[in-house]
């Protein structure tokens, strides 16, 4: 993971998550880095490593969901020739090529119960022994644990270890997710506009046109800093046409040809259940919509409009507790407000 960091963001909850990062950096302690996915964890994690002690030691990075579990122990600690089949040689683990730097575990909240006891004793004792070997070898390994998981909630069903965790959190850094980074959004996409914008070979920046920029900070990201990158580059590469680019597509997998799923074993049951009743059955009408007029986006618009209408009656015009009922930041339900022209109602 050798490699420029890129940082990004100026909202007070991202500066306040990077400041203690910063501060635990210092110190020759484990660091857990929570966060949703997409949120930049291994970003942190390289952080914590360069402004540290050992920046100029090894920082090796470990997947621990990306691994079968019977070879997550082996990776982790090395293996003698002959410890298990196909172990034709022996080979060094993670902790022994990260000695005198930092190991960063990735989804840290995977890892079996057999190997969470062995990390247990490597992470107390500085001792790891390889699989098949009898002799214990002495490492200087700083941890860095990242992990999208509530792990005191998995200490309480009993798949954690709560020593490992005790152990692990000595500090806990805790990425806010991009929808309560007010401002973000916009930094964000110009950046990494700018960048694919460059990386084609255009001689200027247009910028994002009104109707972009209104779908990106109207949506709410679960996947992240990493989906909007993704959006983002995506929007730029396509656009052709010139001027402010002003065309986002969310899904790429939006298509009018896109396959339908699978029927499962039910579904078809009831189908075929269906077919067999009486012609002299009465089919049960559908409920007859209050507005069928307008095309697609007209009508997805109306609705929109009369439920953000509703919220806001709901929560007597109070456009915080409003946006809290539906799931949005109060940035989010206010762009969404200014674009259906309610952002007076209730006044």
């Amino acid at each position: 993971m050798d490699r420029t960091t890129q940082v990004i963001g100026e909202s007070s909850a991202f500066l306040d998550a990077l400041e203690r990062a910063s501060r635990a950096a210092a110190l020759d302690r484990p660091v857990l880095v929570i966060g949703e996915r997409g949120t930049g964890k291994e970003l942190v994690a390289e952080r914590l490593h360069r402004l540290s002690p050992r920046w100029d030691q090894p920082l090796v990075t470990m997947n621990c969901a990306a691994l079968p579990e019977t070879l997550i122990e082996a990776e982790l600690f090395g293996h003698e020739a002959g410890a298990f089949t196909g172990a034709t040689k022996a080979r060094t683990g993670r902790f022994e090529e990260a000695d005198g730097g930092t190991l960063f575990l990735d989804e840290l909240g995977t890892l079996s119960m057999g190997a969470q006891e062995r990390l247990l004793r490597a992470v107390e004792y500085g001792e790891v022994t390889r699989i098949g070997s009898s002799r214990p070898m002495r490492v200087d390994v700083r941890i860095v644990g990242a992990t999208n998981e509530n792990l005191p909630d998995r200490v309480e069903k009993g798949t954690f270890r709560a020593d490992l965790l005790d152990r692990l959190s000595f500090e806990v850094v805790t990425l806010p997710p991009l929808r309560h980074r007010g401002g973000d959004v916009e930094v964000l996409a110009e950046f990494y506009g700018r960048r694919m914008a460059s990386e084609l070979g255009w001689q200027d920046w247009p910028g994002w046109g009104p109707h972009a920029l209104d779908a990106l900070l109207s949506y709410d990201w679960p996947g992240n800093v990493r989906e909007l990158r993704n959006v983002v580059e995506r929007a730029v590469y396509r656009w052709e046409q010139g001027g402010p680019i002003d065309r986002i597509e969310i899904d790429p997998f939006a298509s009018p040809y896109r396959p339908r799923p699978m029927a499962s074993s039910a579904s078809l049951a009831e189908r075929q259940a269906v077919e067999v009743v009486p012609a002299s059955a009465p089919a049960a009408m559908p409920a007859e919509p209050a507005d069928l007029g307008g095309d697609f986006k007209t009508r997805v618009a109306r609705f929109e409009r009369q439920l953000l209408s509703q919220a806001l009656a709901e929560h007597r015009f109070n456009q915080r507790a409003t946006a809290e009922a539906l799931g949005l930041s109060y940035d989010q339900l206010r762009h969404a407000l200014r674009r259906h022209d309610l952002l007076g109602a209730g006044g």
